[in-house]
């Protein structure tokens, strides 16, 4: 090759001569939470989602999700559509005009309560639909043991979230104590955190959960909600996990996949929880959320075919019984006749059996709070006693205090209220 030729190569590759550059779009960038198998289905299913459309995308999955997109927002270079599981973080976003209002097609696919609308500028808008949901108002157990007086599997490590699997029980002990009405009230952060009804939840999941040596709590409170490392190195589940001396787990409904080869059952768990029995049918609930942070009117047709039925049955097609994902609408989809009776379980709840769904408390709050929430379920987790609990309390409610005044001055915008609905919205 001649030292010319090198020469006009090496000035294409550094886009320095004109007419050098392809006219070929750079591929679109979806940034989402799962790794592993999960990310390798959702991989699998976008690749064949780009056909026809004259469009590549990119995905980067990340466990340190909300960490990877901020910084990619100081840095002006924002993924085309991000998939978070915080509705808190997604109005942050659209309040800071960081996210585009979805297109009306896309719009009618945001099933409540997974996707809210926001009031802005005295108009209704969608700003994510969800593609993924799951359950977390379930209790799992090893098949053939009693469930009389359960003993309690409790695992609070997560990387920088921490503290998750706790809120999941305040939560879920909130709603069926208090039901929808007044669980809406607190998440949306229009209840005093001192209020009796949720001093009840934290004092209730205290007593459930009964004595326990402080060898034990440093146990939950090191270990992950995945449970322990087998010997091939995954995670076995808590109820596998050696030191764990449990018969029951409360637990999301994505953790089937660490008992995939297991013999467990997975029932509601509202009969669990000393709650009323008129709650007894609502469910708590989260879900996997795109959202569009790109001027290209490809992101938007991306998000479109995503949450279409076309591109659902790609995705469970590609996904692994274990990880295989569930939706909030099954219209349109063809029967999973394959599932086994552990997803068809779930999945019936979400889309039928259940009266009232409603969405994560804690992925509603602001984010300040919900890290503050997390923190003071590790801390009452090492000392429940009614002097510690008065403390965090008093400190929640300061912080809900501090960003209602940080965020009230807005009147053209207004959160999410609507976080329960029936099954179908």
């Amino acid at each position: 090759m001649s030292r010319v030729l090198r020469v006009l190569l090496a000035a294409c590759l550094l886009v320095l001569v004109p007419g050098c550059t392809s006219d070929t779009p750079d591929p679109l960038v979806v940034l989402g939470p799962w790794t592993g198998k999960e990310g390798e289905a959702f991989e699998a299913a976008l690749k064949k989602l780009d056909d026809g459309t004259g469009r590549t995308y990119t995905y980067e999955g990340t466990r340190s999700l909300r960490e990877t997109l901020v910084s990619q927002l100081e840095a002006g270079a924002p993924p085309d559509v991000a998939i978070l599981n915080s509705i808190g973080e997604l109005t942050e976003y659209a309040r800071r005009d960081q996210l585009k209002p979805l297109a009306e097609e896309t719009a009618e696919r945001a099933y409540p309560p997974w996707a809210p609308t926001l009031l802005v500028d005295s108009r209704r808008r969608t700003y994510w639909v969800p593609l993924k949901v799951d359950v977390k108002s379930l209790v799992w157990s090893k098949e053939g043991t009693p469930s009389d007086d359960p003993e309690w599997c409790v695992g609070l490590a997560s990387q920088a979230t921490s503290g998750w699997p706790g809120t999941d029980w305040i939560e879920d002990i909130l709603l069926h104590q208090a039901g929808p009405a007044r669980y809406t009230e607190w998440a949306t952060g229009r209840l005093d955190w001192r209020d009796p009804a949720v001093e009840r939840a934290w004092t209730t999941w205290a007593g459930l959960l009964g004595d326990r040596s402080p060898e034990s709590i440093e146990r939950s409170l090191t270990t992950s909600y995945e449970g322990t490392p087998g010997p091939d190195g995954q995670p076995r589940g808590l109820l596998a996990s050696p030191g764990f001396d449990c018969t029951h787990e409360h637990q999301n409904a994505f953790i089937r996949y660490v008992y995939a080869d297991d013999d467990v059952r997975v029932e509601p768990s509202a009969r669990f929880l000393h709650g009323r029995p008129e709650h007894r049918d609502a469910y708590e609930v989260a879900g996997d959320m795109a959202a569009v942070f790109s001027d290209d009117p490809a992101a938007q047709e991306l998000v479109e075919r995503l949450s279409s039925s076309d591109g659902r049955e790609r995705w469970r097609a590609e996904a692994d019984p274990a990880v295989r994902p569930l939706f909030p609408d099954t219209a349109g989809l063809p029967p999973t006749t394959s599932a086994d009776p552990i997803e068809q379980e779930i999945d019936s709840l979400l889309t039928s059996r259940a009266r009232t769904l409603c969405f994560d408390a804690s992925d509603v709050m602001p984010p300040e709070l919900r890290d503050v929430f997390y923190r003071a379920v590790l801390e009452f987790f090492r000392d429940p006693t009614a002097k510690h609990l008065d403390s965090l309390l008093r400190q929640l409610e300061t912080v809900r205090v501090q960003v209602a005044e940080d965020s009230g001055g807005d009147r053209t915008f207004r959160p999410p209220q609507d976080i329960c609905a029936s099954p179908g919205g």
